[in-house]
């Protein structure tokens, strides 16, 4: 079979749980949490479940201070050290604290050999299109490594946009995988290209998940309307060179068919969002995908692999 590399799957360290003032992941499910604390052999059991060759793993969403982040990511290269051909990591970076984050991400690198980092779309309500923020992804483009910006919680200051006549667990549902997760995310591309990020930093590197979250639908309107902002380069130009999607969490065609008429394969990459969507379901997906023909011969092994090890300077180790 073709081999898989997964960009969008997570870990929780017990520096962070420890860090937490509640700890955020008490009420999930028994088995999630352990397969989230797993980073070895239930791991790479699952891996082999859903012919996945190598994984790239990242922490689940949180703001911690620089020095649990450490912790937690010198742990995250202990675990990939015992299986180097299987793992991979994305650095937790201390993203409130951007020239720290800046300096973690260079020592996860360097010292690491961590493949880039994964960060939240916000940190308490505040994107990174503020310019103190730059400082991380100078640094990325420095390294020439990714950021991949991933849905996080509403902040409390954002909840009442969600909120209406039904329970408050539908709200928190409409603020996170119902629709603000995406939403948000695919607002926060928009912010960091009209506030001039790309501009800036030409060559830098950036990866969202989930069909790239709700832009392939918009995007002939978003081309005409930021052509208006004053930006050096065009979005057609920054979604084509600066932007890469993968299918985490998304197993249908339809949408997939959507971004694959707006979207180089060359950036469009497989992916599960472990352990939250199983690596078997992912698999299936795989093989549905192959078997419509929406995307054959050399394309597929582009999407399935080949174009993760391009843009993280990896390689599958093939049997």
């Amino acid at each position: 079979m073709i081999p898989l590399i997964t960009l969008e799957e997570h870990y929780v360290s017990p520096h962070v749980r420890a860090a937490q003032e509640h700890d955020e992941f008490a009420a999930f499910p028994h088995d999630l949490v352990r397969k989230l604390n797993s980073l070895d052999e239930e791991r790479v059991q699952d891996l082999d479940r859903g012919n996945v060759s190598l994984q790239i793993i990242s922490h689940g969403p949180g703001d911690m201070p620089a020095s649990v982040c450490r912790a937690a990511n010198d742990d995250l290269a202990s675990a990939i050290s015992k299986h180097p051909n299987r793992l991979a990591g994305f650095a937790l970076l201390p993203v409130s604290n951007p020239t720290a984050a800046a300096d973690e991400l260079e020592r996860c690198v360097k010292n690491l050999g961590f493949v880039g980092a994964l960060v939240d779309t916000h940190i308490n309500g505040e994107f990174y299109d503020d310019e103190k923020f730059w400082v991380m992804f100078e640094k990325a483009q420095e390294l020439d490594v990714p950021i991949y910006i991933h849905p996080s919680w509403a902040a409390d200051s954002a909840m009442d946009h969600y909120r209406g006549n039904y329970d408050e667990s539908v709200a928190v549902a409409l603020s996170a995988y119902g629709w603000g997760w995406h939403s948000d995310t695919a607002l926060h591309i928009l912010k960091l290209y009209a506030s001039g990020l790309f501009d800036r930093s030409p060559r830098v590197k950036v990866i969202i998940g989930h069909m790239g979250e709700m832009i392939p639908f918009q995007l002939e309107r978003v081309f005409g309307v930021s052509a208006r902002w004053g930006r050096e380069r065009s979005f057609q130009e920054v979604w084509r060179e600066n932007i890469w999607i993968t299918t985490s969490g998304m197993f249908s065609l339809p949408p997939l068919a959507c971004l694959l008429q707006t979207t180089s394969i060359d950036h469009v990459l497989y992916s599960v969002d472990y352990p939250f969507s199983s690596n078997e379901k992912g698999l299936e997906f795989f093989k549905k995908i192959e078997k419509s023909g929406l995307i054959g011969g050399g394309d597929l092994e582009k999407f399935a692999y080949r174009n993760a090890e391009q843009l993280l300077r990896v390689q599958v180790q093939l049997s």
